[in-house]
Formats: C-alpha cells, sequence, structure tokens
C-alpha cells in the first residue's frame, strides 16, 4: 500500500472537514434543517460574506485608490463627520442586498431613514441593520476597523415607511456579529445557537470556519475604556476606573473601534465601557446598530450587556437612531461595574430623602 492509500489519520480528517467548513454550510448545520427560513438565513449570511469580501478588498488598498481616505466633509444624522470609507461601505452593503431578494429594508446610522427595496419587498421578509465601518477614524492611519450587523423579521406591512416595527427590543433580532478588518478578514456571527468565528481564505475566496461555539470567559483582566473622558462621567464611573487602578490583575486596552475591543473581550475576557457623560447621559452607541447586535453575540458566548442599570437585549429604542451607555463582556466584569453605578444611585436616593426640600 502506498502514502496515497493509507486513510486519514484523524487530525488531518479533522483539518479537512473545518477547511471545508464555509459560512453557508455552517449556517444550515447550525440549523440542521433545509427548510425555507434556514436557506435564507444561509443566503442572507452569503451575501453579508460579501459585503464583507469587498470592504475588505478595499481596505487592502486604501492606500493607493483615490478618495478612499479622508473626509467627505458631510456629516450623517448623527452629527458626525462622515469619512469616504463610510459611504463606500454603507454603498457596498446597498448593493450587495437589492440582488438578495430577501431584504425589504435596511437600516444603517449612515442613512437618516431605513433605506427600501421595492422591488424585494412583496417578498423580502426581513431588515438588515448594520454599521458599515466601526471605528472609521482607524481607517487613515491603518488601524483594524469593522462592520456590525444584525437581521431582523418584518412585522407587518410597513406602507407608510415608518419602520415602527424595528423599534422593539433585542430579543427580536434573529441573527448578529461582525467583521473585523484586521491582519486578517474574521467574520463572527449567532444565529442564536452559540457564536462561531470564520476567517476569509483569499486563495479560496471564502470565509472558513476557525472556531466553534466561543465562550467568553467569566472574568478576565482586560477593561476597555477611554479614559480620556475621564471627568466627563459620572462619578459611578470614575469610581470603577480608580477601583481597576488599586487592584492587580487589571489591563487596560483601548483601540479605538468597537469592534476590535470587544473582540479581544470576547475571546480574553474583561469588559468593555462607553458609559454615558453627565451632559449626554443617553452615550454614543446606537442601540439598534452597535449594542443590540453586540449583546446577542456577547449573551450567545455566555456573557452579559447592560446599560448599568437594564440589560441591552431588553431596552426598547424610542427612535430609529436611539444611543445608550454600554457595558458589555464577561458576567463578573459587567456586574462589578454595575455595582459601582447602582450603588451610587443609591447613595443619590438616600441623600435626596434625608435634604430638606425648599
Amino acid at each position: 500500500m502506498t502514502d496515497m492509500d493509507q486513510p486519514l489519520d484523524l487530525d488531518h480528517q479533522y483539518a479537512i472537514d473545518r477547511d471545508c467548513t464555509t459560512l453557508s454550510r455552517h449556517v444550515l448545520q447550525q440549523l440542521q434543517s433545509f427548510s425555507a427560513e434556514a436557506q435564507d438565513l444561509s443566503a442572507l449570511m452569503n451575501r453579508i460574506a460579501l459585503a464583507a469580501k469587498l470592504i475588505a478588498r478595499r481596505l487592502t488598498r486604501a492606500g493607493l485608490v483615490e478618495d478612499a481616505l479622508g473626509f467627505t466633509g458631510r456629516t450623517n444624522v448623527q452629527g458626525e463627520s462622515v469619512k469616504k470609507m463610510d459611504v463606500f461601505a454603507n454603498q457596498v452593503f446597498i448593493s450587495v442586498f437589492e440582488q438578495s431578494g430577501l431584504v425589504c429594508r435596511l437600516a444603517s446610522e449612515e442613512m437618516d431613514q431605513p433605506y427600501y427595496i421595492p422591488e424585494n419587498c412583496p417578498i423580502g421578509r426581513y431588515t438588515l441593520l448594520y454599521d458599515p465601518i466601526d471605528g472609521s477614524s482607524n481607517v487613515d492611519i491603518n488601524l483594524n476597523v469593522g462592520a456590525i450587523f444584525a437581521i431582523r423579521r418584518q412585522e407587518g406591512e410597513d406602507l407608510d415607511h415608518t419602520a415602527q416595527d424595528l423599534l422593539q427590543d433585542g430579543h427580536r433580532q434573529i441573527a448578529a456579529g461582525y467583521v473585523l478588518y484586521g491582519p486578517s478578514t474574521m467574520l463572527v456571527y449567532s444565529i442564536g445557537k452559540g457564536v462561531h468565528a470564520f476567517t476569509l481564505d483569499p486563495s479560496l475566496g471564502e470565509f472558513i470556519l476557525s472556531t466553534e461555539n466561543i465562550r467568553i470567559p467569566e472574568h478576565g483582566p482586560v477593561y476597555s475604556v477611554n479614559e480620556g473622558n475621564f471627568w466627563q462621567w459620572e462619578e459611578s464611573i470614575r469610581n470603577y476606573i480608580r477601583y481597576v487602578h488599586r487592584h492587580d490583575g487589571y489591563t487596560a486596552r483601548y483601540g479605538g473601534a468597537l469592534v476590535g475591543d470587544i473582540h479581544r473581550i470576547l475571546f480574553q475576557g474583561g469588559v468593555f465601557l462607553y458609559p454615558g457623560t453627565v451632559k449626554k447621559p443617553e452615550g454614543k452607541l446606537r442601540l439598534l446598530y452597535e449594542s443590540a447586535p453586540l449583546a446577542f453575540l456577547v449573551e450567545q458566548a455566555g456573557g452579559r450587556a447592560s446599560t448599568g442599570m437594564q440589560e441591552i437585549m431588553d431596552v426598547i429604542p424610542d427612535k430609529l437612531h436611539a444611543r445608550t451607555p454600554l457595558i458589555i463582556g464577561s458576567k463578573e466584569d459587567v456586574a462589578l461595574v454595575e455595582s459601582f453605578i447602582q450603588e451610587h444611585d443609591r447613595a443619590q436616593r438616600e441623600q435626596e430623602i434625608l435634604t430638606p426640600k425648599g
């Protein structure tokens, strides 16, 4: 018997099976079904993967392509300066899903109102919510950036194009995830059956399964927050920062791109904070495009996401671009931050009771 005739050992067999597990195949395996809904979700994830490949290709050549870097000179609905890569990435998602036949609406932080695809709306049963480029300020200096997405079923006809059915809590999401553009391009997703990571193999042009059933540690050493905002925060958050400064075992890591910081915590444990400020207690992050999708994902990995007073997944937005504070990561670390917020809240209420009125 020649070497070619020898049966493969288990390690080699596993490697081949893993290398053959593409994103679309994995979705069907997760659902253990070839039903219409399973095929829809597989097709939707395939479209997200296609958008990610197109954006990754642009990012790898950003310094060489005309009009890839810098600002456009306009602001988005949030009042933030729009970068050229934001516009490009947003258009990629629109173009990719216009051809899907499955998505009636796309909603993004880059657009004031949802983008409707009339030819899809009679049959399209889903809405894609997304942040096309998270951390776009990193693009010009060649640091990692990402994209965040969530899929929801459309409820009702939405004939007046108000998208009121999107103003519901995060439990209405049926899938969520992110794309990380770094040394390699990774796509991490969940359809409510655990969290799984895929790495883009440029030679194949496919996202291949790299880590299955990711579990976030109960506690981790990393705290990730922009400490430049220290004096703008409520005293409770400042007290938490003072606590980690004084105790061994904590390390600060903050990269300026939400996806990159969450990716680190997902694998290593810890907590990411983007709290509100005294002047803007609602915070900066958008609930539908950032906080809720990441909360869905992290909870599936065994972690938690909170505003400090409420579970992110329970928050109901009052408008499409509603913002929320975000504390997300390992269960023990999120609970520790909450304890400082809740203790401060109790102390304030007690002080109000003891202080004479008038």
